[in-house]
């Protein structure tokens, strides 16, 4: 059971996030609560502090005078709580602690849930927080401290030490019955040729990283349809509205009547486990990163 300090700091967290997104709505998809739950945390705050920390509006929610006085001290107390918990967790060894997790969807939706189980069973009292973000947002909360480590596509930035995990394949997406399917290899230059679904949010940097590989080998395309994420962008697929290309991770545990081809010139991206280079890792962050590595040798991944 959490104790009042981690309550309190959980409420500090809420306030933050409501601030960085300017959305209860928002703040609660990223943490795991509702917006009624962030709301009522936020009120708190203001209840006890007897201050008006947030401007309610249609458009969303900013800052009042008071808000702005108090923000930098918010964050400093919720980062000096982090800090101490890294130290806890390092005198506790991998009884208790926090592990903060970024990650990007198609490594949540398929791969990620049976290492974590893993994990858990061996260390039943570590609580975790899987976030879901953008290949640049991950990045970001890396930098920021916000996340203990994150899964990415590889290359990263300079500042993150990153341990390649598997290599993952771009496949053409086809609906049934659809011409490309009687290849046994989609040719790449094919794919100009056809109507192209092209998601609008979720992951929309990793379609941005598959259209470059595109036309860098001169396939011009333009979407001729926009949807909201992978699951309606397959289900547009399934009933004949256009093609894409996915990586096979992605395609995991997806149950729509579509056709998964791989190309002429096969195309691949690496993923991997990334930390913030020269931080001092808890004892927590450093058992769930010798847990992955060891999970890859298993495997018979190399580099």
């Amino acid at each position: 059971r959490k104790n009042a300090m981690a309550t309190n700091i959980q409420k500090y967290l809420a306030f933050l996030k409501t601030v960085e997104y300017g959305s209860f709505t928002r703040a609660g998809e990223l943490l795991g609560y509702t917006q009624s739950n962030i709301s009522h945390m936020v009120n708190d705050l203001e209840t006890e502090w007897r201050v008006s920390l947030l401007e309610r509006k249609h458009s969303g929610v900013s800052l009042t005078s008071d808000g702005v006085a108090l923000m930098p001290y918010i964050r400093a107390v919720y980062d000096d709580y982090l800090k101490l918990q890294a130290q806890v967790d390092a005198l506790n060894g991998l009884q208790t602690g926090i592990l903060r997790i970024g990650t990007l969807s198609s490594v949540a939706a398929s791969w990620l849930p049976g290492v974590l189980k893993d994990f858990r069973q061996d260390h039943p009292g570590i609580d975790i927080q899987l976030l879901l973000e953008e290949q640049e947002g991950i990045e970001r909360w890396l930098l920021e401290g916000r996340i203990d480590c994150g899964f990415l596509r590889l290359p990263t930035r300079g500042e993150f030490d990153s341990t390649f995990l598997w290599t993952d394949r771009l496949l053409a997406i086809l609906p049934e019955g659809h011409p490309l399917c009687a290849c046994d290899r989609v040719p790449i230059q094919a794919l100009g040729d056809y109507p192209f679904v092209f998601p609008e949010r979720g992951n929309m940097n990793e379609m941005l990283e598959i259209m470059d590989i595109l036309k860098a080998r001169g396939v011009r395309m333009q979407p001729h349809f926009i949807t909201g994420d992978h699951y309606s962008m397959l289900a547009m697929i399934e009933i004949g509205l256009g093609i894409s290309v996915l990586s096979d991770l992605a395609l995991q545990r997806v149950s729509y009547k579509i056709v998964a081809k791989e190309f002429d010139e096969p195309q691949y991206r690496q993923v991997g486990l990334v930390l913030r280079r020269g931080s001092t890792l808890s004892a927590v962050v450093r058992g769930f990163a010798e847990h992955v590595k060891s999970l890859r040798e298993e495997s018979g991944q190399a580099d």
